[in-house]
């Protein structure tokens, strides 16, 4: 089976989207480019839901909103929503193949009623497409479960993440054994033999019944009575133990999904958190404001202060001032002769320290002098006087007086600089502050990071519980089982005594037979086949990893236990454990080898569909493990982002027969470098042709590099 194209309407962010897949067997890879929060897993979980209803949509389709996200009941009361799967099967003949075409539609209707939303159950139906039409097939269930088994959907449509989930540390043990058992079995064909064994077990217990009627032996008959008990008992044990089993892999599967949105919760922050974090730039970003304005008032200021003025005239005034200081140096300026010996005269000391007291001979005589002085001085002209005023008040005025940082250029600088450093500060924390409110407006009510934690915490409790259910069930079961086999054998020892048992005994130990005939050919294919998938994993894994036993690698080998449990051995045939030891590289080459193991060794012609395969893988081991898993697909279809893609473009250029861009609007401008040409949040499929080309719509921007305000 191959898929050749896909059609999403109002599937969550894929409001019309159509994608085309590569089915040539040469260029048998198909790549979608495109980064996170880009519909990459809404397509992985549209093309699931098509095939097989909502059981393959997360939490099974319960509290999963298919309708896109941003639309309000304003917007549309009832929402239609569809995805249609064009593919290609190919029938196999004693001469020769052929292909034949079909298209699966599943369609819904989601009804907004404020927040909530109400969905109609699907409706799907599948069609033959011939030259003369298409021809409807019912009940087309059956026929997707022949081509795609519903145990098989996570070896077909893998998420990155998921995938780990046949050795993740955190599933229970029991649990990831159940997976690859169940993954194996799906492939193998091993569910006929077990509707056989059914079937014969049925069959064996009415054989049973009929003992009844053979005749009156008490003891016989209370054996066959007990036997018919314990049959209600151990069909009711199991489904007690299936139900048990169910509960447990729900829980757990609710378990990974709440472990993601915890990731994706830290990753976007905690609630609290940022809600400090929020405040306290709301704080900075005042202060700063309260800097800006003063730093503005300080501006201002300047342009009325002395400084300035004093600036502005030195170069007018240097020749001026040079004047008054010369007259200045000659001693002709300042005059202020007569103030100081007019102040001596109203006193009886000279400034000399001599006697002016009038009544003595060399005071009086002294005192005469310096009248004598004043009546001199007196007579000196108005220019001298207007001189020395303008010496003394243009003191301040000059520049080699005054130091550097005083000048008006110096301060003018500063405050320039203070209010630019202030801005850039402004305009950091206003960003930090506008992509907080964004993040707290991109976390729910759930994505509250203490509310997962608790919400993870229940759901391991109560997969725990299941868990230990499943357990008690199973040893309940295995006595009840031991005791049948007891009665079962007293019974067959009664009936070889009666005449009229031989025939009864006869269907039953046929039936026994038949049933020991199946178990032998169910065991035998099993041990064979798993052992070839064990060897094939190992040689995929160790090619994906580079490593090479025989040059002392960590890693010697990875296999498969009887037991369903993958295990890896490092030197010395110690055992490593694959969640712990083992970077997350080489997990997700370990699963993806498994998977690609499988796929090979039950010659199972289907599409590997998976979600950002090459996650936390570089240089080698990213190259080798594209190179691997686009040589054993039939048809692969990878959803990579630009991140995975570096470093393999050769690889691509030579392999890819269909590239694809999608692109989200919604990253601009944040990371988009154009304003995408509409304004709708849905993802955009751009005309780049090839893995390396950027147009208009998808270009990025380089990482820290700044964007404008969003237009959403």
């Amino acid at each position: 089976m191959k898929i050749i194209r896909a059609e999403f309407e109002n599937f969550r962010l894929l409001r019309d989207l159509e994608l085309a897949f590569s089915t040539d067997s040469e260029r048998k890879l198909t790549v979608i480019r495109a980064e996170n929060e880009t519909g990459k897993t809404t397509i992985l979980n549209g093309l699931q839901w098509a095939f097989y209803g909502d059981d393959a949509l997360p939490g099974k389709g319960r509290n999963y909103r298919l309708s896109p996200i941003d639309w309000e009941p304003s917007d549309r009361r009832e929402i239609p929503i569809s995805v249609q799967v064009e593919f290609e099967i190919t029938k196999l003949s004693l001469t020769h193949k052929t292909k034949e075409q079909y298209r699966i539609i599943r369609s819904t209707y989601e009804t907004l009623d404020g927040v909530r939303y109400n969905r109609s159950g699907s409706t799907v139906r599948l069609f033959q497409l011939t030259n003369e039409g298409s021809e409807p097939i019912d009940p087309p269930e059956a026929r997707i479960r022949e081509e795609l088994p519903f145990d098989l959907r996570e070896v077909f449509f893998t998420d990155g993440d998921r995938a780990l989930s046949f050795i993740e540390a955190t599933a229970a043990l029991r649990i990831k054994r159940e997976r690859v058992e169940k993954a194996i079995r799906s492939l193998l064909g091993l569910e006929v033999i077990d509707k056989a064994l059914g079937h014969v077990q049925n069959t064996a217990s009415q054989a049973n019944k009929a003992v009844k009627e053979i005749g009156s032996d008490k003891e016989l008959i209370a054996i066959v009575t007990e036997l018919e008990q314990l049959d209600k008992e151990i069909s009711e044990l199991d489904k007690k133990k299936d139900d048990a089993n169910l509960q447990c892999t729900e829980f757990d599967q609710k378990r990974t999904e709440i472990d993601k949105k915890f990731k994706a919760a830290l990753s976007k922050g905690n609630r609290e958190d940022l809600k400090r974090d929020f405040e306290k730039t709301q704080s900075t970003v005042k202060q700063i404001d309260n800097k800006q304005t003063e730093a503005s008032r300080e501006h201002s200021q300047l342009f009325e202060s002395l400084s300035l003025s004093r600036d502005l005239l030195a170069p007018v005034l240097e020749k001026s001032l040079g004047q008054l200081n010369k007259l200045h140096d000659q001693g002709k300026l300042p005059s202020i002769i007569i103030p100081v010996l007019e102040e001596r005269l109203t006193g009886t000391i000279c400034i000399c320290g001599e006697s002016l007291d009038p009544g003595t001979t060399d005071g009086k005589h002294r005192r005469e002098h310096i009248e004598c002085l004043i009546d001199e001085s007196s007579g000196a002209d108005t220019l001298q006087r207007h001189l020395t005023d303008l010496y003394y008040s243009s003191l301040f005025l000059q520049p080699k007086e005054i130091a550097d940082d005083d000048h008006w250029s110096a301060k003018y600088t500063k405050v320039a600089e203070f209010r630019d450093t202030l801005e850039r500060d402004r305009a950091g924390q206003g960003k930090k502050l506008r992509a907080l409110e964004v993040q707290l407006d991109a976390i729910s009510d759930i994505d509250d990071i203490h509310e997962l934690r608790d919400l993870e915490q229940n759901y391991i409790a109560q997969r725990d519980r299941f868990n230990a259910d499943y357990t008690k069930y199973e040893t309940q079961l295995e006595d009840r089982k031991k005791k049948h086999r007891s009665l079962a054998a007293t019974r067959n020892n009664l009936l070889t005594e009666q005449r009229r048992g031989a025939r009864t005994l006869a269907k039953l130990e046929a039936t026994r037979d038949v049933e020991r005939v199946l178990q032998n050919s169910y065991n035998r294919i099993t041990d064979e086949e798993l052992t070839k998938v064990s060897q094939l994993m190992n040689k995929f894994f160790l090619e994906m990893i580079g490593a090479d036993p025989h040059q002392g690698a960590i890693i010697r080998k990875a296999e498969i236990s009887k037991e369903f449990d993958i295990l890896v051995h490092g030197p010395s045939d110690r055992p490593l454990n694959p969640d712990r030891d083992l970077n997350g590289a080489s997990r997700r080459a370990l699963t993806l080898a498994f998977i690609l193991a499988l796929t090979k060794v039950s010659e199972f012609e289907a599409p590997n569909v998976i979600d950002t395969p090459l996650g936390m893988m570089s240089g080698f081991v990213k190259r080798s493990v594209l190179k691997t898993t686009i040589r054993e697909s039939s048809q692969l279809i990878l959803f990579l982002t630009r991140s995975e893609i570096a470093g393999c473009e050769e690889i691509l250029d030579a392999e890819a027969g269909q590239v694809v861009t999608l692109t989200n609007p919604a990253h601009y401008p944040r990371m988009l470098m154009n304003a995408p040409p509409v304004k709708e949040l849905k993802v955009l499929r751009c005309e780049c042709a090839d893995h390396r080309g950027e147009c208009e719509v998808c270009t990025r921007r380089i990482d820290g590099e700044a964007g404008s305000e969003p237009i959403f």
